[in-house]
């Protein structure tokens, strides 16, 4: 008998509860031993589920967040789809706040059509993550925060969340922002904090959704795209290069026949000798593209794009949600500087999943926390950053915490209502920005 949607959204919730206290299980590997800082339960305000739909302090849609409270905490993932269909409801405020968004769906000026029926969709979140408990780790490092980068528009002005941020090799971090269609998204500051450069429309046009950022070897800037499926290099200089994919054209890469479309570019990382990574897909928030009538968009499954450092066309591999050697996003990505191997954060799945730089599966391992973003350290040890859960987790190869930085979730100090990518440092601070929060926080490391 088939299950209910309801049905099967409690199914996923008690799955992913289940995951935060289970514990950790590494396929084709020893299980992790016990891990070196402790951990407890702290269970979700409703006003986290509201900060997801783009209200509270600093959201796209503040205004509105006394409406997205009592109309659209099962919504997902657009609250301004519930906003408009309760729009004689709303507040002057709030219809006005609306009004100002950009056209398209989700308010990123690109309409994604919501994942139902598909393997694509399996996290069965439903909305309901404002029933979820989150793993909060002790803090045993010693790290301090810090809030010295002045973006030119913040939660005072109208600036949006800061989606990613990476560092070059002089020190410099670049800050990839959320900000309404006319509005840069892209910055530079100096080691001194101060803002150096600014990238406008006239060079990257408006993204969409800014989401991964990074920096490679040569100190190239490359952005992510989610909505306007493209990945952009940009010199250190601020000045494009080149482009992957086709603007507001999403679909799938067959090297076969010359097409060379991207679907939800997330993230993208680099190897040793400069092969590129590109990783695709948003688990429950991708578009169901699967089995489309589009000749050119029918796969709809996460996905890594493997090129080399030119950017020719090696392999790629895809997800199809469960079991081993699989995943339903590919969130964050990144490269183990040891080896070459590529791993995968399969968000919502709460995993890393390893593969070679060849695409052959090597393990997944389990964790207690969302696994949105994944780098290596000056010393090659594996981060992760926690997204809604509100850390920087410091990990061995199996998954063991090391040691956590931030106090969880929320707007105050060393808090985080969304960390999606971080930056290390030399000096082993840690940078990252807030994707509901208009505001870069850096973790600054015990002098010892």
């Amino acid at each position: 008998m088939k299950k209910s949607l309801s049905e099967r959204n409690v199914v996923g919730i008690g799955m992913l509860i289940a995951l935060a206290v289970m514990p950790f299980a590494v396929a084709n590997a020893q299980p992790a031993s016990h891990q070196s800082a402790g951990w407890s339960l702290q269970r979700q305000s409703m006003s986290a589920n509201i900060s997801e739909q783009g209200g509270g302090p600093g959201g796209r849609l503040e205004a509105c967040s006394e409406e997205l409270g009592k109309y659209c905490l099962d919504h997902r993932p657009s609250g301004r789809a519930c906003l408009e269909t309760n729009k004689e409801s709303l507040s002057a405020q709030c219809k006005s706040t609306l009004a100002a968004l950009p056209t398209g769906g989700g308010g990123d000026g690109i309409h994604i059509p919501p994942c139902a029926h598909s393997v694509a969709c399996g996290s069965t979140l439903g909305g309901t993550k404002v029933t979820l408990e989150r793993v909060e780790w002790k803090q045993t490092m010693g790290y301090t925060f810090a809030y010295p980068y002045q973006l030119p528009l913040n939660m005072t002005n109208g600036g949006g969340g800061v989606s990613g941020v990476a560092m070059d090799s002089k020190g410099d971090l670049w800050a990839f922002q959320r900000n309404a269609s006319g509005q840069p998204q892209l910055f530079e500051f100096g080691p001194d904090h101060k803002l150096i450069r600014t990238v406008g429309e006239d060079v990257i046009d408006h993204q969409y959704k800014p989401h991964g950022i990074a920096v490679d070897k040569d100190d190239n800037v490359w952005i992510c795209d989610a909505s306007g499926s493209t990945v952009m290099k940009l010199s250190p200089e601020g000045k494009l290069l080149l482009t992957i994919g086709m603007r507001g054209h999403r679909g799938d890469w067959k090297e076969e026949i010359g097409q060379r479309l991207l679907w939800q570019p997330m993230d993208v990382a680099f190897a040793p000798n400069g092969d590129i990574y590109i990783g695709e897909g948003h688990a429950d928030e991708s578009p169901n593209d699967i089995g489309s009538d589009d000749p050119i968009n029918n796969i709809g499954l996460a996905r890594v794009i493997h090129l080399d450092k030119s950017g020719k066309f090696i392999n790629q591999w895809f997800g199809e949600n469960w079991g081993p050697g699989k995943f339903a996003s590919v969130h964050g990505i990144g490269i183990d500087p040891t080896n070459g191997n590529v791993w995968i954060g399969d968000r919502d799945q709460y995993r890393i999943v390893i593969y070679t730089g060849m695409g052959r599966f090597i393990k997944t391992i389990s964790m207690r926390n969302l696994v949105c973003a994944i780098n290596f350290d000056a010393h090659n040890t594996p981060w992760i950053a926690s997204g809604n859960d509100g850390q920087m987790l410091k990990i061995d190869r199996d998954g063991n915490v090391l040691g956590a930085i931030g106090n969880g979730r929320g707007t105050g100090p060393g808090q985080f209502m969304e960390t999606d990518f971080m930056a290390l440092d030399k000096n082993g601070n840690v940078y990252s920005g807030d994707t509901t929060v208009a505001r870069i926080t850096e973790m600054v490391a015990p002098k010892h």
